[in-house]
């Protein structure tokens, strides 16, 4: 029996009992969402490159595929995941950064997780294999199912083969670092943002605003000149630490938030520690603020604030959703998972 008649048969057995099933892939994100609950449903040993055309940009590969080891593959062809989506650890896998939706600092200039996945092959919640978008490029004419998977934390099904675009590395990169106070960071990112500059990464962190600049070397080496400040040494080594969450800001035992606020949004007045990522429009929040707190001030100027680690994660740790869109999550959830087996409860408490 393959792996993925064996993935149908348990979900299948599950379905007619009623009983939940909590998907793990390498347990590298177990901390995000809700608490999971339920019998283990592995992936991890479905894995492995299906198919791969560097001139094509093109890769797929099989859910329980390691992270690591899908980068090196592209890598030897000057190629990468232009979503530059965080590990949180060695046993990561495509399969659960794609279910988590994560993407890392080039996401604002390149584009989320979402915005590369071709086309997705999976089981739903009755044992139902079912295939969405394609394998070379966006062919689907209604609505793009591949992008609702992607972020669902395993809620609506099982991912199983993922197919996505990829990029070539960037000829060259430069970052610089420039001081100043997070009101000044936000004001300087949608001014540059506003012109045509090869920026692949902004943050503001310890009082200084460090931008990373991507492309071929003649535009990279005059932009950098246009915007100044000093060259940051080992830059690559910063936002490694800063996609995995190993800068010293981090360390604290606070509860993370993420905050997604639009860009151009003054510091919000919270109690706590802020570092502002993606421009200004993501922001990591150490603080020990009620979540009602964070998520009023978040809320009142457009945003919305997740709980990311620590704190209590039997409530809700992700922004509460309206009346209607939560009805919408709800049908949705039944058309994919009508006896709700599949991570329920990971994302919302009433899914």
């Amino acid at each position: 029996m393959s792996e993925t008649q064996t993935i149908q048969e348990q979900i299948q057995v599950a379905a007619a009992s009623g009983t939940p099933l909590s998907i793990q892939g390498g347990g590298s994100k177990t901390f995000y969402g809700r608490t999971p609950h339920g019998e283990a449903l592995s992936v991890s040993g479905h894995r492995g490159i299906l198919d791969y055309t560097p001139s094509e940009l093109v890769i797929s590969a099989r859910a329980g595929t390691l992270l690591t080891e899908l980068e090196s593959v592209l890598a030897e062809e000057g190629q990468m995941l232009a979503f530059e989506p965080a590990h949180f650890g060695d046993r990561a896998t495509l399969g659960g950064t794609i279910a988590c939706a994560f993407s890392g600092p080039r996401r604002p200039y390149a584009g989320a997780a979402r915005d590369f996945v071709l086309g997705i092959n999976c089981v739903n919640g009755s044992g139902e294999w079912l295939r969405f978008g394609g394998q070379v490029m966006k062919n689907v004419a209604g609505y793009d199912v591949s992008r609702t998977l992607t972020g669902s934390l395993g809620t609506l099904a099982v991912l199983l083969d993922i197919h996505l675009r990829v990029l070539p590395r960037p000829e060259t990169e430069i970052t610089l670092q420039l001081a100043c106070d997070a009101a000044t960071a936000i004001q300087r990112c949608n001014t540059l943002a506003a012109k045509s500059l090869p920026i692949s990464a902004s943050c503001h962190v310890d009082n200084k605003l460090i931008i990373r600049l991507s492309g071929m070397e003649q535009g990279v080496r005059a932009a950098a000149a246009g915007i100044g400040g000093e060259v940051l040494e080992a830059a690559d080594d910063f936002w490694r630490q800063l996609r995995e969450q190993q800068l010293a800001f981090f360390s604290g035992e606070q509860p993370l938030w993420r905050l997604s606020v639009p860009p151009a949004t003054e510091p919000l007045a919270i109690e706590g520690d802020t570092l502002l990522d993606w421009g200004g429009a993501q922001r990591w929040l150490r603080s020990e603020q009620p979540a009602g707190t964070i998520r009023a001030i978040t809320g009142s100027v457009g945003g919305h604030a997740t709980l990311f680690r620590g704190g209590d994660r039997s409530n809700e740790v992700f922004h509460p959703l309206q009346a209607e869109l939560l009805a919408l999550h709800r049908r949705l959830k039944m058309s994919f998972d009508p006896a709700g087996i599949l991570n329920p409860g990971r994302m919302y408490r009433e899914l």
